[in-house]
């Protein structure tokens, strides 16, 4: 499970240190590609085979699942991080999420996002209330 968030920076070459606290868990490899808001999943290997069955499963005849698939497949890139926790961010997924200098990742359950720290601001300045008002209509019974 993924929790909390980073700040951590870009490096001239793209590349991005990965919270200490989850190399261990990515240090197999990782699947980076495009989430929606304008940021970037981050998925073990492993939960991005799960997902992958899953999509497998979904009838081709419907073309949001189509539509959906050939982004988020066409989009990934399987890396590995070298051995100061970096993993190097392709130009692509960089330009799709706006990231620059500044960064914020997140934890988000099964997967971590990557956002440009100045979306994600304005992106949970924005969400706060929202989250406040729906708990009980997304968690009934349980919060």
């Amino acid at each position: 499970m993924f929790l909390g968030t980073h700040h951590p920076r870009l490096d001239d070459k793209g590349r991005l240190f990965l919270p200490a606290k989850y190399r261990e868990e990515l240090a197999e490899g990782l699947v980076i590609t495009k989430g929606q808001e304008r940021c970037l999943y981050v998925f073990p290997v492993e939960e991005f085979q799960r997902i992958t069955e899953a999509l497998r499963t979904a009838p081709v005849t419907a073309k949001a699942v189509r539509d959906y698939s050939r982004v988020f497949f066409a989009s990934a890139s399987d890396e590995v991080a070298d051995k100061q926790g970096r993993v190097t961010i392709p130009q692509a997924l960089r330009e799709y999420a706006s990231l620059r200098r500044d960064c914020t990742v997140i934890g988000a359950n099964t997967r971590l996002e990557i956002w440009d720290a100045h979306a994600w601001d304005t992106y949970l300045a924005d969400q706060e209330q929202a989250f406040a008002d729906l708990s009980e209509e997304v968690l009934p019974g349980i919060l």
